[in-house]
């Protein structure tokens, strides 16, 4: 199916090309999308007609990817999830889950439609370098750090609350063979006032 197209798309050609591609590729993506209408004569002649108008909102709008594309390029985001202690995830990490973080990092606009996890969801814990493609053939490449979950009682900034927990572990148990001693030492000091007090045989 010839189609023209109403954007540039990768290798398949600037705006205002002829492009020919698969049916339901033109049907089921160009066309929902607004990327290419039907090769028709009458397209063809309002597409000429109207040429000016529609470069002028085209690169408008390759500029506006181009701001969003700096907004996240080359950012550094950390997931957290539970993992097994093998590094498998208990679940997955998907489109969604990089979307939501990299927006609340950047306080961006990004689409889970936008990042491109073409050998599918994430599910070892690790470093992954992730691609986003924001149309009109504008990327951005972002690193995402998948973590597993710790409490917070067992992990800070600067390990203070696991040297805490450590020193009261310490503490704790000195206390307690404190109280073992002077227990043992109670019993042992009864026992001779018992042995004492008894009556000569």
């Amino acid at each position: 199916m010839d189609v023209i197209l109403l954007e540039k798309i990768g290798k398949l050609g600037e705006i205002g090309d002829t492009a020919n591609v698969k049916s339901g590729y033109a049907r089921n993506y160009l066309f929902p999308q607004g990327k290419a209408i039907p090769a028709t004569k009458a397209n063809l002649a309002e597409f000429e007609q109207r040429k000016a108008e529609l470069m002028a909102a085209h690169n408008e709008k390759i500029g506006q990817a181009q701001e969003r594309a700096s907004k996240v390029n080359e950012i550094n985001i950390s997931i957290e999830v539970n993992a097994s202690e093998e590094g498998k995830l208990f679940g997955s990490v998907g489109t969604r889950d990089i979307a939501d973080a990299v927006n609340a990092k950047v306080g961006s606009d990004i689409s889970k439609a936008e990042v491109l996890m073409p050998h599918g969801v994430i599910r070892d814990l690790g470093d992954y370098e992730i691609a986003l493609d924001l149309g009109y053939d504008v990327h951005a490449n972002i690193s995402v750090a998948v973590v597993g979950l710790q409490s917070a009682a067992s992990v800070t900034d600067d390990g203070s609350i696991i040297e805490e927990i450590e020193e009261a572990e310490a503490v704790e148990a000195a206390e307690a063979a404190v109280e073992e001693s002077a227990e043992v030492q109670g019993e042992e000091a009864a026992a001779e006032e018992a042995e004492e007090e008894k009556p000569p045989e």
